[in-house]
């Protein structure tokens, strides 16, 4: 594995991977990898891609009172991870090299953005679909890999691609969770032992809420007071957003009617850090699918 910090020398290798005719599977992240980002290499990985993944904290993401400086970074652990992995190429670009100047152009995708995530960080998404557009032009044609536990980002980030004719590729892979239930996230670092616990809480009311469907319950609003209510019970936990959404265009729902993808999705601040968790539905007449995503083993240590 090799690490590549210039934009010119990504382009190359990348250009000289096609060119002996090996497909470039690209994962982009902001790094402290955890069970998810390495779920997103070996699927690249499996499908017989070359793997690029790319470590880089955008700042164009981060509002002016969020966690940029927090946000985890350890490149060392980073770089067994992804060597484990089969990752062939990091690419970790500074800031000065990724926006050398302030950026006059910025990508924006409307309506998708609007709600979720989008509605308490207004300018979050137009700094994740700018960074991903340069990712795109930088490694070039090939596939890129997103998990559905940033459920919105992949679905405004195929919908950029898709709007601009990128030619790439981009793959949603399985939410991954920790043993007890808690969406893989780097933020989970800045729990202590108390937040960490108080963590569970997401996955708890969208348990709730996927139990009082399987009851049948069918009024969306119905199903976000019951995703409120777990979440406000916990002392630690502040709620941002609970929300019941067409899984395809993301707009609110009334009603759970029989087929098509539902996602039931939270957010809430846990102390000082913001977490989200989602799970997609599917309503079959009684019969309701729900998609937790997978479960990461336990380490042998414990």
């Amino acid at each position: 594995m090799i690490t590549i910090t210039t934009i010119d020398e990504m382009r190359v290798w990348c250009d000289a991977a096609r060119r002996a005719g090996r497909r470039v599977g690209l994962v982009p992240t902001m790094g402290f990898f955890h069970d998810g980002h390495v779920s997103l290499m070996r699927a690249a990985r499996d499908a017989g891609d070359t793997v690029v993944v790319s470590i880089f904290v955008n700042p164009l993401q981060f509002g002016p009172s969020e966690d940029l400086d927090r946000y985890p970074r350890d490149l060392e652990r980073d770089r067994e991870l992804a060597r484990d992995a089969g990752v062939e190429v990091l690419f970790v670009p500074s800031v000065d090299e990724m926006y050398p100047r302030p950026p006059l152009t910025t990508v924006h995708v409307d309506a998708l953005t609007g709600g979720l995530c989008g509605a308490s960080r207004p300018t979050h998404f137009d700094g994740v679909t700018t960074v991903v557009a340069k990712l795109f032009s930088i490694v070039g044609p090939g596939r890129a890999y997103f998990g559905r536990k940033d459920f919105q980002q992949l679905a405004v980030v195929r919908r950029m691609t898709a709007d601009l004719n990128l030619p790439v590729e981009v793959v949603g892979c399985p939410l991954v969770r920790e043993p007890d239930g808690v969406a893989m996230s780097s933020r989970n670092a800045n729990l202590d032992e108390r937040e960490r616990a108080a963590a569970r809480v997401l996955v708890a009311a969208l348990r709730d809420a996927v139990d009082a469907l399987r009851r049948g319950e069918r009024d969306a609003a119905t199903l976000r007071r019951v995703l409120s209510a777990r979440v406000d019970a916990e002392a630690l936990a502040t709620l941002d957003y609970a929300e019941v959404v067409d899984a395809g265009d993301l707009t609110p729902l009334a009603r759970l009617d029989d087929g098509g993808e539902v996602l039931v999705a939270v957010a809430a601040r846990i102390g000082k850090t913001r977490l989200i968790d989602n799970m997609t539905v599917i309503v079959d007449g009684d019969d309701v699918r729900a998609d937790p995503g997978i479960t990461a083993p336990v380490p042998a240590s414990e």
